[in-house]
């Protein structure tokens, strides 16, 4: 006769339900965020399996709720799974619950204090872009921008990193249908010219410029992009050109890892 386990000691607790229902519930999670890896597409069993340590079993079981769910869907064909609709209905949500000039407050701060310059936020009204907030620092010559202004999208840093990550359509249709004014002597109004610099600021990831919406000013920007890669807002550090020229590549470097933190809040993954 095999040995038997030995009993649990008097008066030992058996395992709580609740622990086991946690359990399931990280492990269910743990599944979820294998397919939130911006290079996963679709994940087999097996593949799951062997990620997570788990057995094929549990996985499937895992898998199977949630599938029910809506969270992941089957391929019948490759009998491999993709993430589900589900997902695109809760970051739509999250997204539009969130308070941008909320979520951006304290980077705005954090901006102006590291780079001694002034921060904006950029939110966009159809094809003009809208100054939503700023921060400015404690030194005598600033530059300073009135909140509620509204300015063209391809005139000057902020405009340009909304222009550059809208989608093909629509960035055509703007330069289709909207009177490309010169604000000042540097604008670019060449519809060509505009489009191979639209492509450099989609490649490099920020948009910079001097004098373009205001005489004497430069200013870098980066755009804070959602789950869908839309551009939510801009948020820009700007100050006299000749302090901001020779910094461009400081500060982009200040202001992306911002950014980049801000658009994974919203749902960004840059696949």
């Amino acid at each position: 006769m095999p040995p038997t386990a030995d009993p649990p000691p008097k008066g030992a607790a058996a395992p709580a339900r609740g622990s086991r229902t946690l359990e399931g519930l990280e492990r269910a999670l743990d599944v979820l965020m294998l397919f939130a890896r911006p290079s996963t597409t679709s994940l087999g069993i097996t593949e799951i399996s062997r990620e997570l340590d788990l057995p094929k079993a549990v996985v499937h079981r895992i898998v199977t709720t949630l599938c029910g769910r809506d969270f992941l869907e089957l391929d019948p064909t490759s009998r491999r799974y993709n993430l589900g609709p589900s997902w695109l209905v809760m970051g739509s949500t999250y997204s539009q619950r969130v308070d941008v000039r909320d979520l951006t407050r304290d980077t705005l701060r954090e901006l102006s204090a590291t780079t001694d310059e002034t921060s904006t936020l950029s939110i966009r009204h159809g094809y003009h872009r809208v100054y939503l907030d700023q921060v400015t620092p404690k030194r005598l010559v600033i530059m300073s921008v009135q909140v509620g202004d509204r300015f063209p999208l391809h005139a000057g840093s902020s405009g340009k990193a909304f222009l550059a990550f809208l989608p093909r359509e629509e960035q055509e249709d703007y330069l289709d249908s909207v009177d490309l004014v010169q604000l000042t002597e540097q604008t670019k109004v060449d519809r060509d010219e505009l489009l191979q610099e639209l492509r450099d600021v989609r490649e490099r990831g920020y948009a910079f410029s001097f004098g373009e919406r205001q005489q004497g000013s430069g200013a870098v920007a980066a755009p804070l992009l959602d789950f869908e890669s839309k551009p939510v807002a801009v948020i820009s550090v700007c100050g006299p050109g000749d302090r901001i020229h020779p910094r461009v590549e400081e500060l982009a470097e200040i202001l992306l890892e911002r950014t980049q933190a801000i658009s994974a809040r919203l749902g960004y993954a840059n696949r």
